[in-house]
Parts: structure tokens; sequence; C-alpha cells
């Protein structure tokens, strides 16, 4: 067997992005130098890593097991890595952070940008994903540390506090439900929305709360970015959920409504989580104490 820690960051990133061409794009590796490694690596031991698809690849029962011991034997070189840069100047570490939309959007990019500028050796991997994705990749040891919505279940992680972080409805000002003080998310769903990118994190949920009520989102349109979302509802091109945080940034900007939604799901809290605060490297601790508020 002859796996090296490119191998297996590769594996790793393939099984994350679901199929081998954007694992190579993200381990900055050619399409066909990808392909070869993952044969080469299957080669060895004479079996199958990876089920390969139309829509993508999923992991053997050989891959899976690959993958537990992979993500151990990366976290114990990054371990090593951090123990060494006091000896060897130049040395980075990297802490991989997963966050829900909110957060990584509105929250995050000032803290983030302070914390980078004190800890010169310090990089950090930032990924969008919805939370109960997260929480599943820090069970997992894919993750230092992630950012979630409580609604999620954090079974078997520690938590804290990170912001509220309440959902609201938004409308054109004089859209037919904007009379109305509250209104549950079924009462909005005949009508059109504005929405998020198909991958962003809040998208999915939200398209995922609707299918738990047996009904679909209608979305005319997907935005890029809150703003973008904000400017087309208050031009009339549809309803649109955002965190009660954009609206604060960008109410005195763009003309709407804004509406509490009757849904437990939209009171939300955000959470800080970890399998074990502390046992975390030293870096991923450093960051820990930056974000907790």
């Amino acid at each position: 067997m002859h796996f090296d820690l490119t191998d297996l960051r590769l594996y790793l990133h393939i099984l994350d992005t679901g199929n081998i061409t954007a694992g190579a794009v993200r381990s900055h590796l050619s399409l066909a130098a990808a392909s070869a490694r993952i044969r080469a690596m299957e080669a060895s031991l004479g079996i199958d890593f990876l089920e390969r698809g139309r829509r993508g690849v999923t992991p053997t029962p050989a891959g899976k097991a690959l993958a537990q011991h992979a993500r151990i034997l990366l976290q114990q070189a990054e371990r090593l890595q951090q123990d060494l840069a006091d000896y060897a100047q130049g040395v980075k570490g990297q802490v991989r952070l997963l966050c829900n939309t909110t957060a990584i959007t509105e929250y995050l990019p000032e803290v983030l940008a302070d914390f980078l500028r004190d800890h010169p050796n310090l990089d950090i991997d930032l990924q969008e994903l919805p939370s109960a994705r997260i929480t599943h990749a820090l069970r997992q040891g894919a993750a230092d540390l992630g950012i979630v919505s409580d609604a999620v279940d954090t079974h078997g992680l520690q938590t804290r506090p990170f912001r509220d972080d309440p959902l609201v409805l938004i409308l054109p000002p004089e859209h037919v439900l904007a009379s109305q003080a509250s209104l549950t998310f079924g009462e909005t769903l005949a009508h059109d929305y504005v929405a998020l990118g198909s991958h962003s994190a809040l998208a999915i949920h939200l398209e995922e709360q609707a299918l738990h009520i047996g009904q679909r989102m209608s979305i005319r349109i997907r935005a890029d970015g809150f703003e973008g979302v904000m400017r087309m509802v208050a031009r009339g091109a549809g309803l649109a959920i955002v965190p009660k945080v954009a609206i604060e940034r960008w109410a005195a900007v763009h003309s709407v409504t804004c509406r509490p939604l009757d849904e437990v799901w939209a009171h939300r809290t955000l959470q800080l989580c970890a399998r074990d605060f502390d046992h975390l490297p030293g870096y991923a601790r450093a960051l820990f104490d930056a974000l907790v508020p």
C-alpha cells in the first residue's frame, strides 16, 4: 500500500464534493492526475473505494473505512505540523470551519479577517454547508469547528451559543400578504419566491421545510447574496426569507416590508460546535476563542 497525504486529501475532497472533477479542482490537480491517483490507490489493494455513477461517486464499504482512517491521519499530520511550528519558522497550520449561510455572510467576514491578521501562520478552510451536513462532518472528524442552527440535532457534539439569528419574511410593500402581522411558511407558499442559489445552505433548508409540509416553493429567480435578494423583492419580483440581521444591514437602502414567521425553525440561534472543545488542536482552539462571544 503506497498512499501519500496528497492521495488521502484528494480522496476526501472527492467524497466531500461527490465527484472526481470537483475533488481534483479542490486538490489543485488536473482531472487526469486525480483519476490516476485514485486508480493507483485502488490497484494497490485490489479493491474499489468508489462506486461511479452518472450523478457522481459514492464510497464503497472499503471506501468508507478508508475515509475514516484518512481523516484521522490528516488530523494527526496537521497537529504534528502545528506542534513543530514553534521550531520551524514559516510552517503553517490550517483550521477547517464549516458554517451555514448566515454565519458565513453576515457574522464572520470581519471576525475571520481580524483572526488571520493576528495569526499569520494560520489558514482557514471555510466552507458553507447546511447545518445537518455540518454536524455529520464534525462527528466524522472531517472538520475542526462548525456553526449551525439550533434546530439541528447536535447529539454527540459540544456546543456554545454564537449569535441569535431569527429568519424573517420580506415582501414588496404592495404585496397582498403585506397587511398581515405575521404569517406561517405554509401561507406564503402559494406565492412566488426570490431565493438564494441552489447550493446555498439556507436555500436548501427552506426547500426542505416546504417538503416537510407537503408543498414546494415556487422560485421565480435565484439571486447571489442577501442584498441581491432584497433588491429584487423591493422591485416586486416575489417574497423571500432572510436573516433579520441582513434586513438590519440593508433596511435603509431597500424598501421592503418585513414580517415575522410563525415557525419554530425561524426563531433560531446559531451555535458553535465541535466534538470536544477541550481537545481541539492549538490552532483550532485559537479560532474557537476568537469566535466565542
